[in-house]
């Protein structure tokens, strides 16, 4: 889906300062964390890595706290150019770090500069080395060692997953479709807060367990997914910015932080998907409505091993959970989109065309919309909102990427028509006249005896 660049960069922004935002902290605690995010390299969107400064890092949680996620998008400017270093000097600056590791870059400019009488700035340098994959935190990184970790509170960290069960009867599609279990999970109380099967594994799934999660359990302070497609876009890192909500995947080929998640898995498997398989399950309601029961009347009732608690008791024990205002919540779950505004003061979306300000025409805007109703369009321009877009042609009422949400098309109504029955009818009346053939069979000689 395509994003705003100044969105996708206030996204960014998000991350860096997400735990620093955590209403917990004091203002000493906060500082200290504020200079430990300053003082180590951060990942930028176009893959590059840079130290971020302590007074940017204040400046952007002053921004969020003031306008939450829109305070954190750039305001119009120009490009800067960045600095270029001769080809030879990148190749000796590499050989130099792969020498030796710890060697800093203001070391390697040092070097360059007695070798070859040419200064060279030591962040071009350390630029250049990222890009190699020669950072000094990369090259001279000790092997971690994995521990045990637990929330200490409820809705401190939900952790979520998909997992695939078999294929069910769909009533409103011909066959049966494979059947995706969404779940997220509360780490400290191991609650099962809320779980979904789904006819599709995408993005709008994962919102829509996400959303009925937060209702009924309320506002988490971080959510834990993997790396795949429903939980890896911009839609689900736009919902967590503007609820305040630290988005955190786990990193490619190291499960270690899935263990918890894995062994709910198989639990769900042997204690739920066993059982449902072996009475027989007629649809994807009767799978939900069995499974909603089965987590509430017994996955969240039993002692856990490794807590000692029922899991719904250790959740309630940590007091009423942080509620969210519902016009939030709302404006959290809708997706965004960039589109340039024709001569004819008309925007595209999924197909549709809407009518917008005529001011607009030829500037880039921001389409602002829930995707299973492409009735209502908003239009932002330059950080504020310039009314709804008026629906022009509208041939699509469902986004194409949330197929689970369009409806089917009503069944055919039955005429009547017996076509054969007719066809005989004319033959019979041409060939015969109105004495079919059969009525000039005797009664003898249909009776066979």
């Amino acid at each position: 889906m395509p994003t705003d660049p100044a969105e996708a960069i206030a996204l960014f922004r998000y991350r860096v300062i997400a735990e620093a935002t955590n209403e917990r902290l004091t203002p000493a605690e906060r500082g200290l964390f504020v200079r430990a995010l300053a003082g180590h390299a951060h990942e930028l969107p176009d893959g590059s890595r840079r130290e971020i400064s302590r007074a940017t890092l204040d400046r952007w949680l002053r921004a969020w706290r003031a306008e939450g996620l829109e305070g954190l998008r750039p305001l119009p400017r120009s490009d800067i150019g960045t600095a270029r270093l001769a080809p030879e000097l990148i190749e000796e600056a590499c050989l130099l770090r792969r020498e030796l590791p710890v060697r800093s870059a203001e070391q390697i400019s040092r070097i360059l500069r007695a070798r070859h009488g040419v200064r060279v700035p030591a962040r071009t340098i350390r630029e250049h080395l990222r890009r190699r994959g020669l950072d000094r935190r990369r090259l001279t990184a000790e092997p971690r060692v994995f521990g045990r970790f637990e929330a200490e509170r409820p809705n401190e960290r939900w952790i979520g997953d998909v997992l695939v069960g078999p294929f069910v009867p769909h009533p409103r599609m011909s066959g049966s479709r494979r059947a995706y279990l969404f779940l997220l999970v509360d780490d400290h109380s191991r609650l099962l807060l809320h779980g979904r099967w789904m006819t599709h594994e995408n993005t709008r799934a994962g919102q829509a367990v996400l959303r009925q999660a937060i209702l009924r359990r309320g506002l988490p302070e971080s959510l834990y997914l993997d790396n795949g497609a429903p939980f890896a876009n911009a839609a689900l890192e736009r919902t967590c910015a503007v609820l305040g909500i630290r988005l955190v995947h786990s990193r490619p080929y190291m499960p270690q932080g899935r263990g918890k998640q894995e062994r709910l898995n198989r639990f769900i498997r042997e204690a739920f998907l066993a059982e449902a398989l072996h009475a027989g399950i007629e649809g994807f309601g009767q799978l939900d409505d069995r499974f909603s029961a089965w987590a509430e009347r017994d996955a969240n009732t039993r002692v856990h091993a490794e807590t000692g608690e029922t899991p719904i008791s250790r959740f309630i024990a940590g007091g009423p959970p942080r509620t969210v205002d519902p016009d939030l919540l709302h404006e959290a779950f809708r997706w965004s989109v960039t589109r340039v505004v024709t001569r004819t003061a008309t925007v595209s979306l999924a197909g549709n065309r809407y009518s917008v300000e005529p001011a607009l025409v030829g500037r880039r805007v921001e389409l602002r919309f829930d995707p299973e109703d492409l009735s209502r369009i908003e239009v932002w321009h330059e950080r504020r909102s310039w009314g709804a877009a008026v629906p022009f042609v509208i041939g699509r009422h469902v986004h194409r990427q949330v197929p689970q949400a369009a409806a089917p098309p009503p069944p055919a109504q039955p005429t009547g028509v017996d076509y054969l029955g007719l066809v005989e009818a004319q033959h019979d009346a041409e060939t015969l006249g109105r004495l079919a053939y059969r009525d000039l069979i005797t009664d003898e000689e249909e009776d066979p005896s």
